[in-house]
């Protein structure tokens, strides 16, 4: 039987993990991402247009929170629709890609039913030109170097678009250079120093191509072990002053996936989360920041879907 894809996997742990969630939780949290909605049919973030990265991550909160009515679904597609044209990079394919399947799987809305016949193709040429020389993905066509980041994203748009990702082999070579001597990966080449988030990217890249170690995830779980805060969230780094809403979530989703989330003080790390959970919806990206939205919404309901089953 063909396994689950990366994406399919993540929606449905974590939305296993906020099942159990009173309604007011799924209430407040779902009306705040509701409000977000544009009259376009698209999400904003901090600013009040709508962009194709927050709105992919508004649909994830919504299918997680099972608030994702037609009338909203419908009002997407429409927005999605509207952007098929025009330049993007590999973060705003993913986010069409992602957000058009969440409206196919969770409303059976077809955002991209009258697409050419040839726009995968075309697609596909254009991620290729974002290759680097380095074997992985730039943020830019023709980037001197790669981005784990972004060499991670171009993987999921091959995944959604029922393709292979070419020259694996190469892709697997270029994060493997990007790993350090601590156990973790870098995001660009000359960093001495391993992020949770680079090293979270790398993992599900070595997932999805599955390369992944034995001897290596021992290393990352060490290495992401070590990151926790006195707040009890994760930090980005090892001298990243303070924990972030990004790097606990990405640092639990990984230890759960390689079986270290008993490393860290998992009472602590939900505690953290929680401070950072607003009255009337929504999360702050951490104890430093005065704003929300709902891509750290999405960082907040997915921690909570991690930890709040850990024992």
């Amino acid at each position: 039987m063909e396994s689950e894809s990366y994406l399919t996997q993540l929606v449905t742990k974590l939305a296993a993990g906020l099942r159990g969630k009173a309604v007011s939780f799924r209430q407040r949290h779902a009306a705040y991402v509701l409000s977000c909605q544009t009259a376009d049919g698209g999400f904003s973030g901090r600013n009040p247009e709508a962009d194709l990265y927050y709105t992919g991550f508004a649909l994830r909160n919504l299918v997680l929170l099972d608030a994702l009515a037609p009338e909203v679904a419908l009002q997407a597609a429409y927005y999605l629709r509207s952007r098929l044209s025009g330049q993007a990079t590999p973060i705003d394919f993913f986010s069409l890609l992602y957000s058009s399947l969440l409206l196919q799987t969770a409303a059976g809305i077809d955002a991209l039913e009258n697409i050419a016949q040839d726009w995968p193709d075309r697609v596909a040429t254009l991620l290729e030109s974002f290759r680097s020389k380095d074997g992985g993905y730039g943020k830019t066509p023709g980037a001197v170097a790669g981005s784990t980041y972004h060499s991670f994203l171009v993987a999921l748009c091959y995944e959604l678009l029922n393709r292979q990702l070419p020259e694996s082999d190469r892709m697997v070579g270029f994060i493997r250079n990007r790993r350090r001597s601590d156990g973790g990966f870098v995001e660009i080449g000359p960093m001495k120093r391993s992020g949770t988030n680079p090293t979270a990217a790398a993992v599900g890249l070595l997932q999805m191509t599955e390369r992944l170690r034995d001897e290596e995830s021992a290393g990352i779980v060490s290495f992401l072990a070590c990151l926790q805060s006195p707040e009890g969230g994760l930090r980005a780094n090892q001298v990243a002053p303070a924990a972030d809403l990004l790097s606990t979530f990405t640092g639990c989703w990984t230890l759960a996936e390689l079986g270290g989330l008993s490393r860290i003080d998992s009472g602590a790390a939900l505690r953290y989360v929680k401070t950072l959970e607003r009255p009337d919806g929504g999360f702050h990206g951490g104890a430093w920041d005065g704003g929300f939205d709902v891509e750290y919404t999405f960082y907040g309901l997915g921690a909570l879907a991690l930890l709040d089953s850990v024992p």
